[in-house]
């Protein structure tokens, strides 16, 4: 496999960011970790070495990226400042490390945008917020709005960082949505141990989606699915499949 490490600097964040790229092929796939996760995490968690048929086959190519989680998302500041943040490393993947991504993998395929538990909400929110950019998600026992990340707190930013709250603000003729339903989005909880939040939120996007007419694969697993590494594993594959038909 073929595996290589970055260390580049944003002009958006003013600071040197880390990444790294797993195979020479394919689809590419970005991956946020989970909260205050790095990008070697998916690696140390033994995701990489799941994937790698795909990998090796030339099916996919994995970019695993570092997030500003501690300065926004599970911060303790200033909600606003904390939002501007976030916002600012939006900026950060969609105007810089999409476009690395693309001169890397040697082309300008849409993305697959992926994450785990605070990660599956940067992936949805991505996806959502640039549909131009991703053609894909795959988002595993998320929060899809930020009730509990600003604690209640809304302005103008928090609106375009809460898919539930913007997509349910859309017109029905808006433009992305004819691209959402040209896309894959599989969004998926479990119903097992530390999942009661993500379930609340997942039925509560689920619900807006049906309301905007985008189709989504919103799926909900048994009582035994948990929110921990043994059953993402289980539920990347099975939709990464689906996704790569």
């Amino acid at each position: 496999m073929k595996v290589e490490y970055f260390k580049e600097y944003s002009n958006e964040l003013g600071r040197d960011m880390e990444f790294k790229s797993y195979g020479h092929a394919g689809k590419p796939v970005l991956v946020i970790p989970c909260q205050n996760g790095r990008f070697f995490e998916w690696e140390d968690f033994g995701m990489i070495s799941l994937l790698s048929p795909y990998i090796d086959d030339g099916r996919i190519q994995i970019f695993t990226c570092d997030t500003l989680d501690a300065e926004s998302v599970s911060g303790t500041g200033n909600p606003a400042d904390r939002v501007r943040r976030q916002e600012a490393w939006n900026h950060y993947l969609t105007l810089e490390l999409v476009p690395r991504i693309h001169q890397l993998a040697g082309n300008g395929d849409k993305l697959l945008v992926t994450g785990l538990s605070m990660g599956a909400y940067h992936a949805a929110n991505l996806f959502f917020r640039w549909p131009d950019l991703f053609d894909a998600v795959i988002a595993l026992s998320g929060l899809y709005d930020t009730s509990m990340i600003y604690g209640g707190y809304m302005d103008d930013l928090v609106y375009l960082n809460d898919p539930c709250v913007s997509i349910a603000g859309m017109p029905s003729d808006h433009r992305y949505i004819p691209l959402y339903n040209r896309s894959k989005i599989c969004i998926c909880v479990g119903q097992g141990s530390w999942e009661d939040d993500t379930i609340r939120s997942t039925r509560r996007l689920d619900g807006v989606l049906r309301s905007k007419g985008i189709n989504a694969w919103v799926d909900y697993w048994g009582y035994d699915s948990c929110h921990d590494w043994p059953w993402w594993r289980k539920q990347l594959v099975y939709f990464l499949d689906y996704v790569l038909r």
